[in-house]
């Protein structure tokens, strides 16, 4: 197989939601059709130790929430699947906004109920703006739900983007019967043994339902009235297919895998700092690191960086140049996912996901290259943290495991250190309070270390250039600081401070990025 047929056998996609609205349960079901599961797991089945593959971490399982962003690799239809499931907690956004820089296309999963939640507005603006295809899931139709046209509705008005069904449910709730499949030409049935009938069979099948002519009805009106599917518009972001079904009991799974599949796009070209794009079938590898994980394997105390490919092929023990320092890093200890379990890769290709074994080397954001590509990727998002705390170690004898903790976890990038200039205290900055339990969570658990937290509040980072630099102009309301790169800045207690420290001091300048590039 040529480079070029198997880089276009590849599909990598996030799956985003809001919490709880199944998005976990359904990459569990297309593992199952991938073959990784013998039996998909419930999520929430916290007392029959039957957690979900992708949730891997002792926080997740506990607490049958996703915090980190996993990666699953399986083989379907002829082609190479990589799924990224996402944490939905708003929390942990970051790490989400971070993934769906490295993914090609995105499945938004909505509650049928619940409709439109602001957490999935949020991500989708992430995904509009980088103009990549979604492909919408409206999940939990074995419950009660909203009515399908009003969900419709919604997600035009609410997103903004066009939308066209590509099956239609028929009867919700204990009244679910199946789906109504426009797309396939056929109907698929919710009860019986018999899983699909031609449509001329339906009127026999639904002879007397009035679910069935309902969803005929309302067919019929969007036919007329709704969006036709264009294949160029969903490549281009502006048409999201919809597809109805229940992940729990995996029905209308496969249907939309299979539709997927046919026309999710392969691996595209990935911007660089001098807005050129680098092709995938471009012969020399290049890949970004959109995420890293300390401690995968509590055994072994290791550090994953997770690297997307975006041109080239991946060969074991090939040598790398890391933009950022200019060095060259031999990738020796490769691994390919899926959840937990994970194996050495020989070769992965643009479009493929590769965990790198890092011992402190790689930041988020680094770009690899080899060969005369000399290419840096735009950056990845960053997020100021809103909220603080003082943090301390309890046992003052555990003082290098509570270092080496604090380090590694930060290098993740969900939270942020901080020193006091005067006084040298740690402080952490985050975007959520959940961030900092599992900080707290991990530290215990991975680190052996305990920690004091002493919460600060809300603040807001400002840097400063180092040239402005002078200790006198800190006070209580706008702490001195410096972050892990060395570069100073203030925490601000609220807008007042702020505006009363430029008041005071007009030449010194205040910016929201550091002035230091890293």
């Amino acid at each position: 197989m040529t480079l070029e047929t198997d880089i276009k056998r590849r599909r990598t996609f996030a799956i985003i939601s809001h919490p709880d609205a199944g998005k976990t349960t359904i990459t569990e079901q297309l593992l199952y059709f991938g073959g990784e599961i013998r039996e998909a797991g419930t999520v929430k089945g916290k007392k029959t130790g039957h957690f979900a593959k992708s949730d891997w971490m002792d926080i997740e399982k506990q607490r049958g929430i996703s915090v980190t962003s996993s990666v699953m690799q399986f083989d379907y239809a002829g082609k190479r699947v990589n799924i990224l499931d996402t944490p939905g907690h708003e929390d942990f956004s970051e790490d989400t906004y971070r993934t769906l820089m490295a993914v090609d296309a995105a499945v938004m999963v909505i509650d049928s109920a619940k409709g439109i939640e602001a957490q999935t507005k949020k991500l989708f603006q992430v995904v509009k703006q980088r103009g990549i295809p979604v492909f919408t899931f409206i999940n939990k139709l074995d419950r009660d739900g909203r009515e399908p046209l009003d969900l419709l509705a919604e997600l035009e008005d609410v997103l903004g983007i066009l939308s066209t069904p590509m099956n239609w449910p028929i009867g919700m709730g204990k009244n679910f019967e199946g789906l109504y499949d426009m797309h396939n030409k056929r109907l698929e049935l919710y009860k019986g043994d018999t899983r699909y009938v031609d449509f001329e069979q339906g009127d026999q099948v639904f002879a007397l339902n009035p679910f069935y002519q309902q969803a005929k009805d309302d067919i019929e009106l969007m036919t007329e009235a709704g969006n036709p599917f264009d294949a160029e518009a969903v490549l281009a972001g502006d048409l999201t297919p919809v597809f109805f079904g229940s992940a729990l009991t995996n029905f209308g799974v496969q249907t939309f895998l299979d539709s997927f599949l046919d026309y999710a796009p392969e691996p595209q070209g990935h911007k660089t700092t001098t807005d050129e794009v680098v092709s995938p079938t471009t012969p020399e590898f290049s890949g970004f690191v959109f995420k890293i994980q300390a401690n995968m394997d509590p055994r072994h105390r290791d550090r994953i960086a997770f690297v997307r490919i975006i041109s080239g092929e991946f060969e074991r023990g090939m040598s790398v140049k890391l933009a950022r320092t200019g060095k060259a890093v031999k990738l020796s200890n490769v691994t390919q996912f899926m959840a937990e379990a994970r194996e050495n890769v020989e070769n992965a290709v643009a479009g493929d996901i590769i965990g790198v074994y890092d011992t402190g080397t790689y930041q988020v954001g680094d770009t690899l290259t080899t060969g005369q590509l000399k290419v840096e990727f735009e950056p990845l998002p960053t997020f100021t943290p809103e909220l603080f705390m003082k943090v301390a170690a309890k046992n003052v004898m555990k003082q290098k495991s509570f270092h080496k903790g604090i380090e590694q976890l930060v290098q993740e990038g969900a939270i942020q250190l901080y020193k006091n200039y005067q006084t040298g205290e740690y402080m952490l900055g985050a975007v959520g309070q959940l961030q900092f339990e599992v900080f707290q969570h991990r530290m215990v658990g991975e680190y052996n270390a305990e920690v004091v937290m002493t919460p600060m509040g809300k603040k807001t980072v400002r840097w400063i250039k180092p040239e402005d630099l002078d200790e006198r102009m800190s006070s209580s309301r706008n702490i001195l600081a410096k972050d892990r790169f060395d570069n100073p800045l203030f925490l601000f207690e609220n807008q007042f401070a702020e505006r009363w420290f430029a008041d005071k001091y007009p030449d010194v300048v205040l910016s929201d990025t550091p002035f230091v590039e890293r």
